[in-house]
């Protein structure tokens, strides 16, 4: 019996995805394609590899702090209680991410083949990606590097290219001769027609003590600095934190730079493995239409959407009708706070508006308007200058941080479910159509006792709205007044 270790690097933004993708909440949380989100399908695709001779342990999730409650919800939702969460403090790069699921995989005494996949890509053929990935498992038990190359159907510049050798062998797999860096639109037509170029998927498949050894050859500088942030290493629950000072000292590097291009012509044997498999890494807008499910004038349309006239064009509604009159090759993105329109052949150019945004002070690409907690949700309906709305959702048996605030005054209504309220040295349960006042500065607690969602209205009025106005006292998940 063979073990594994899926290994899922759940880093990045995807600021080409906004409005939907934001800081706060990324692609790869998102439902693009399929009823899942990306992270989810990734985590699904390599835990149904159980079975016949392969046992699949523990999953083992990269991500950072920001992110943390809401990837351990997603794995709740899979039914995948024995995760372990891996908190980078600071982002360095898929090589050190790597490292440190390696020595995660390796705390037990055994030495189990590592699948490693970025969290924000579709397939849409599962089982040629099983196929595939049990020829690379395979090949990375008796101690190769595998890794996975995508078979191209048009010429791609967007993408990095694996060179093999010949094409595959009984097993299933080619020797790679090397990598190239994204061709210009000649070199890619020349690629696709040569036959022995690949797209990169950022894929690989390799023991634990594989990476180890070559990261002690090639970067022994990240690997050291890695070992030593992982020694000082601090477990919570699901969450393991390395050292946060040591870890800040870890050179950043990925793991192409950092080891699969220097294998060829080394003592380290790097195979590939060809994957046909309706494989897509989502990276802008354009590639969403071109994975989506289109109608008989390639059209992509999700949520309330009325279009007439249109040709090869993605409407993406969240929140409210979009309707399209007439247009062709467009992009058009609505949420409850901003509105994307954007020619399909410019949606790379998205990231941009991203940079504007941050230019200019504005929140909207950290946080939607409805923003998730580790305890529910919040959803800022209306303000003005001295008050705010919000839709406040509070999950059974869970509760916010006890707090004040220096600025504002809060009322609170019950809609749905039961509250248990703290205000000052008073405790009181609410129920549906029940309210209460918090007065400024007054030390208070919102949590929900019942075993169902908890909803209800908050009216805040003061000076300062700011979600930074929170001093808090206790909290049950670890955060500053910041977080």
């Amino acid at each position: 019996m063979l073990k594994i270790n899926p290994v899922i690097l759940c880093g990045g933004s995807g600021t080409r995805l906004w409005p939907l993708s934001r800081a706060g909440f990324p692609k790869q949380f998102l439902a693009l394609a399929g009823q899942d989100s990306l992270f989810q399908q990734a985590v699904s695709r390599i835990n149904e590899l159980a079975g016949g001779q392969i046992e699949v342990g523990q999953t083992l999730v990269v991500t950072n702090e920001e992110h943390r409650f809401l990837t351990l919800d997603q794995l709740r939702e899979l039914k995948l209680p024995d995760a372990r969460l891996l908190l980078e403090p600071a982002g360095r790069n898929t090589a050190p991410a790597l490292s440190l699921a390696a020595l995660a995989a390796l705390q037990d005494g055994s030495d189990p083949v590592l699948v490693v996949s970025p969290a924000d890509q579709t397939i849409t053929d599962p089982a040629a990606f099983r196929k595939a990935l049990q020829t690379a498992v395979a090949a990375a038990a008796d101690g190769a590097i595998a890794i996975l190359g995508i078979t191209p159907d048009r010429p791609e510049t967007g993408y990095g290219y694996i060179r093999r050798h010949s094409a595959a062998n009984q097993a299933g797999w080619s020797e790679v001769a090397g990598f190239v860096e994204k061709p210009d639109l000649a070199t890619a037509r020349a690629y696709l027609q040569d036959g022995n170029y690949l797209w990169n998927s950022g894929m690989f498949v390799l023991r634990a003590s594989s990476w180890q050894k070559a990261m002690a050859a090639f970067r022994p500088d990240i690997a050291a600095a890695t070992e030593l942030a992982w020694q000082s290493r601090k477990h919570d629950d699901q969450f393991i934190r390395p050292d946060r000072q040591a870890f800040l000292a870890v050179p950043s590097e990925s793991i192409d730079y950092a080891v699969m291009e220097k294998c060829p012509g080394s003592p380290f044997a790097l195979r590939m493995v060809a994957l046909d498999a309706g494989w897509s890494d989502l990276g802008a807008w354009d590639a969403v239409w071109q994975t989506g499910e289109r109608d008989g004038s390639g059209n992509v349309l999700h949520g309330d959407v009325i279009q007439a006239d249109c040709e090869n064009t993605l409407v993406f509604s969240s929140s409210r009708l979009v309707s399209a009159v007439g247009v062709t090759d467009l992009v058009i993105v609505e949420t409850p706070d901003a509105v994307l329109v954007t020619d399909r052949q410019h949606s790379q150019q998205v990231k941009k508006i991203v940079a504007s945004l941050q230019q200019s002070g504005r929140e909207e690409h950290v946080l939607h308007r409805k923003v998730h907690r580790p305890w529910g949700w919040y959803d800022s309906t209306d303000e003005s200058a001295r008050f705010k709305v919000k839709r406040i959702q509070v999950k059974p048996g869970a509760s916010l941080s006890l707090q004040k605030h220096h600025h504002r005054a809060e009322h609170w209504i019950v809609v749905q479910g039961t509250a248990e309220v703290v205000c000052g040295d008073k405790t009181m349960l609410l129920t549906e159509n029940q309210s209460t006042y918090i007065p400024l500065g007054e030390v208070h607690r919102l949590s929900n006792p019942g075993v169902i969602p908890l909803e209800i209205i908050e009216v805040q009025s003061g000076s300062y709205l700011g979600e930074d106005d929170i001093v808090r006292f206790q909290d049950s998940y670890g955060r500053d007044n910041n977080a």
